[in-house]
């Protein structure tokens, strides 16, 4: 009594022996209906799903990490003239003015003029 391949048909073809199982699926087939791919024996339907698969591009996360980093430079950017005009607004009106100076320069120059 013959058992295991030599018992098989093909799946695609039920007249013709199997002579090969195709490892993914797990049917058998003729030699007609398999093909080697990448060291191993594939039927068609199994190679056109592993093609699918390669053929599907990468992701690509260029795009949002541009966005990304802009929105960081314009956050940081925003922050340092935030931090900046605060600066500009703590400041004594006498310096914006310059009345600061004048009067720390008129002081010494009536201090020299002094007898």
């Amino acid at each position: 009594m013959r058992t295991g391949l030599q018992q098989q048909r093909c799946h695609n073809h039920m007249g013709r022996e199997a002579v090969a199982r195709c490892p993914s699926c797990g049917f058998y087939f003729c030699r007609e209906c398999i093909t080697e791919h990448d060291e191993r024996i594939l039927c068609a339907s199994c190679l056109k799903k592993q093609a699918a698969k390669a053929e599907r591009p990468p992701r690509n996360f260029a795009p949002a990490a541009r966005t990304a980093v802009a929105l960081c430079g314009f956050v940081a950017a925003w922050f340092f003239f935030y931090v900046i005009g605060r600066l500009l607004l703590a400041t004594p009106t006498q310096f914006h003015e310059a009345t600061v100076w004048k009067s720390k320069v008129i002081n010494e120059m009536d201090k020299d003029q002094a007898p």
